[in-house]
């Protein structure tokens, strides 16, 4: 090969390897600029079950779920009709927290079934009411006449302390919050008394003269506790309405959002617009 050829076949694989680096260097991936974040990763969505009584906690935990939303917190409401089954389901980790109870039935819930529940903040009151039955007032009530009350402890002795406030019986000394109609020492009336599960004391109304009745299971069967009680708890009641969280969960972060909301003006002008007297806040 003469050197002519030889230097033409130089400068051809010169040019050749020239334009492949040139396409190669085209070819890469843009680099992010210097002064430019990255688009970061939306947070995943965190699920916060709550079991509730419809009303009126279900309905006042609808209110903060769009709160939560915006926390990236996903608010599930599971609505139970009684008293146990809400508790048992945080207790074994199928609900993250409940709402429907005060703290003197929770404290007795624990002592009895040996459960690890606590409140992480207290919410709301209801009035505890007595409503006319066959009779139509206290005043009108008969010897003998009969009084459906709740068959829990807790709430048993709190209805029984409603009626001894109006006069128509007396308890004794000792019997505090865990009062039963063996601790009556004076029932003028001669009163009787129907013990029944809270959520079934309604449906026996028309049965009995007269029945102390929770208000989240009276505004379920469309009683008023003020305009339709014959007498109702004064508003400085201990009986405070908690959010129930099992042991060691109290400083969970979506726990501690849900406390927040439950807490907020919106939630505060809810329950004072819906229920107007018949359930108040205690925040």
């Amino acid at each position: 090969m003469n050197k002519k050829k030889l230097l033409s076949l130089s400068l051809a694989l010169a040019l050749s390897l020239s334009l492949a680096a040139c396409g190669a260097k085209e070819e890469a991936p843009a680099q992010t600029p210097a002064d430019e974040t990255p688009a970061e990763t939306p947070a995943e969505t965190v699920t916060l079950k709550v079991a509730a009584s419809p009303t009126p906690h279900a309905e006042t935990l609808e209110q903060c779920v769009p709160i939560l939303a915006e926390q990236g917190i996903d608010l599930q409401i599971h609505e139970y009709s009684d008293y146990v089954v809400p508790n048992t389901a945080v207790e074994e980790g199928d609900e993250d927290a409940n709402y429907f109870q005060h703290v003197p039935y929770l404290d007795n819930f624990n002592a009895e079934n040996g459960t690890h529940l606590v409140s992480v903040a207290g919410v709301h009151i209801e009035p505890m009411g007595i409503y006319a039955g066959k009779t139509a007032s206290l005043d009108a009530l008969a010897d003998g006449a009969s009084v459906a009350v709740p068959n829990d402890v807790t709430n048993e002795a709190r209805a029984l302390l409603l009626l001894e406030a109006q006069g128509l019986i007396k308890l004794s000394d000792d019997a505090g919050l865990d009062a039963t109609p063996n601790d009556i020492v004076e029932n003028p009336k001669n009163l009787t008394f129907t013990e029944l599960e809270a959520a079934m004391v309604p449906t026996v109304l028309s049965e009995v003269d007269i029945a102390v009745i929770n208000s989240n299971y009276a505004l379920q069967n469309e009683l008023n506790p003020v305009e339709d009680s014959l007498a109702i708890e004064s508003s400085d009641s201990p009986y405070v309405n908690v959010l129930v969280v099992k042991e060691g969960n109290e400083s969970n972060e979506a726990i501690q959002a849900l406390v927040e909301a439950l807490h907020s003006d919106t939630v505060r002008a809810f329950i004072e617009q819906t229920y107007a007297g018949a359930v108040v806040p205690a925040f």
